[in-house]
């Protein structure tokens, strides 16, 4: 829908000008003519005058159109590290044969006696920044108003592209100025010795997985992490159980957008790993009073934990972005986990086109982590080369990425699950898989890659460290009983019907 309405909507907002509204209303849009004429009048009279203004102006940010056309001969020059002034300028708009359409070198002259010196050129130029932003901002709010008497008007359509206007808008405005690093030196400097006071040393978020954060030094803000998979190999069970050890064991507010679960299967996944039963055994409530009491008592400290799960189908990047601004407005979130990232939409011009939608998502969620100062983590899924591959060489590797290249450019860190006991394969130069999952950092823009090995417990839909004392007792399943083996196709009926002695877990029900 939005893909044919797309063109319409770009015609449409040709039609509506700043002018039409004001004169519609009565008003003169925002403008400053003289301070234009000064910014233009400068910029022909010293030569690097219009280096102040070049990251402040864009052509559009002029209201008069001769002016627009001026700037934009005066940008081309000093892109072309030519000499700024009035004939050179002259010359430019005569071989562009625009000199006449600006009111010819008379009225080029004319500007250059309008100001003295380009003293305050920049102050200038930020207010006629200013009112082009104002400008902008009646044409959008009008075009908005337009579209929403048109009942044709998709309002889903309608949102994203106000969204995307306003943000588009408010990006392209912010300029972030060059500092000397003598600043950056004292920040970073705080926060060595912040991580020097930290009883575990790690200057990002924990994991809460021993070995995985003594190679990342935990999730660093502003990071874009990437966790990608198969289906089956328990991508939402690695970020769960993760998240739980940051909200409960670390006291550190998560935000966990779901795109493919609901709030309450979720929520029922963190039932089964704080408590130990299985999922079947909770879903169908056989529980005695005994256990109930247990179920309790074990669920007690998700009550207080900082952990906000919002589960909204086919979210756009425009929607998550304002929500993840309200949450770490409103909550202090520190870590922002997607489930999954193929599942957002992107802008309404790139749907369509996958490959372009993806890029423009994932380009979003890194600009989103580096603005927040938070690190975001955003599962992904594999393509089918991996099973593709002969059987003994099924880990990932970074071209197996879906959509890879935008996904790999824009990530910080990329990191797959792997558990080679799914592909049949139950002993590796590490000893035993049963019941392993190898977590793969193949991508560390700021750090060392390598493995780590977790146990994954799949009647909890839970992982944990190797050396977790609970699990001292566990008895690792056997092949027979490993619900992704093809092995199961070789047990009788009967049997994959019924409970497994295990966990009661059922043998048909898929691995999480």
């Amino acid at each position: 829908m939005a893909e044919g309405t797309t063109p319409h909507r770009r015609a449409k907002k040709q039609e509506v000008s700043v002018a039409t509204v004001g004169l519609e209303l009565g008003k003169v849009p925002p403008q400053a003519l003289d301070l234009e004429a000064a910014v233009l009048g400068a910029a022909m009279l010293e030569k690097d005058a219009v280096v102040d203004v070049l990251d402040i102006l864009k052509p559009e940010s002029f209201y008069k159109d001769a002016h627009q056309k001026i700037f934009r001969a005066v940008s081309a020059l000093s892109h072309r590290l030519e000499p700024i002034d009035i004939y050179t300028v002259t010359q430019e708009l005569r071989k562009e044969s625009l000199l006449e359409e600006v009111g010819g070198a008379q009225y080029l002259s004319s500007l250059t006696l309008k100001v003295g010196s380009a003293a305050n050129i920049d102050y200038h130029a930020k207010i006629i920044a200013q009112k082009y932003i104002q400008r902008e901002l009646i044409r959008i709010s009008s075009e908005v108003q337009r579209r929403s008497f048109d009942d044709a008007t998709d309002v889903e359509d309608l949102l994203d592209s106000a969204q995307q206007d306003i943000l588009t808008l408010a990006e392209g405005n912010i300029k972030r100025e060059a500092q000397p690093v003598s600043n950056v030196v004292d920040k970073v400097m705080k926060n060595i010795e912040e991580a020097s006071k930290r009883e575990d040393g790690f200057s990002g978020i924990p994991t809460g997985f021993t070995e995985l954060d003594r190679l990342t030094q935990g999730w660093q803000p502003s990071d874009l992490i990437i966790i990608a998979a198969r289906p089956a190999m328990g991508k939402t069970a690695f970020v769960l159980s993760m998240a739980r050890n940051m909200v409960i064991d670390h006291k550190r507010p998560v935000a966990f957008f779901s795109l493919e679960m609901a709030s309450e299967q979720l929520v029922m996944r963190l039932f089964m790993s704080e408590s130990g039963f299985s999922g079947d055994k909770l879903r169908s409530g056989r529980l005695d009073t005994e256990e109930m009491q247990q179920l309790s008592k074990s669920i007690r400290p998700l009550l207080s934990a900082p952990m906000f799960i919002d589960d909204t189908p086919g979210l756009s990047i425009f929607e998550f972005r304002s929500k993840a601004r309200r949450l770490y407005t409103t909550h202090n979130i520190q870590c922002i986990i997607i489930d999954y990232l193929q599942l957002m939409s992107g802008p309404p011009e790139t749907r369509g086109f996958r490959e372009q939608e993806v890029a423009a998502i994932s380009r979003s969620l890194k600009a989103i982590a580096k603005e927040l100062n938070i690190p975001i983590i955003a599962l992904s899924q594999l393509n089918r080369s991996v099973e593709a591959r002969v059987k003994g060489n099924m880990r990932p590797v970074l071209s197996d990425l879906r959509e890879s290249g935008a996904i790999e450019q824009d990530a910080d860190i990329v990191a797959f699950i792997h558990r080679p006991e799914y592909y049949d394969i139950y002993d590796d130069n590490n000893g035993s898989t049963l019941g392993m999952a190898d977590i793969m950092v193949a991508k560390h823009r700021n750090g060392a890659v390598g493995d780590v090995r977790l146990r994954f417990r799949k009647e909890q839909a839970k992982f944990t460290n190797l050396e977790d004392d609970k699990l001292d007792n566990i008895i690792p399943a056997t092949p027979m009983q490993t619900f992704g083996s093809k092995m199961n196709k070789d047990i009788p009926e009967p049997a994959r019907n019924a409970d497994f002695i295990s966990g009661g877990i059922r043998g048909e029900d898929a691995p999480f």
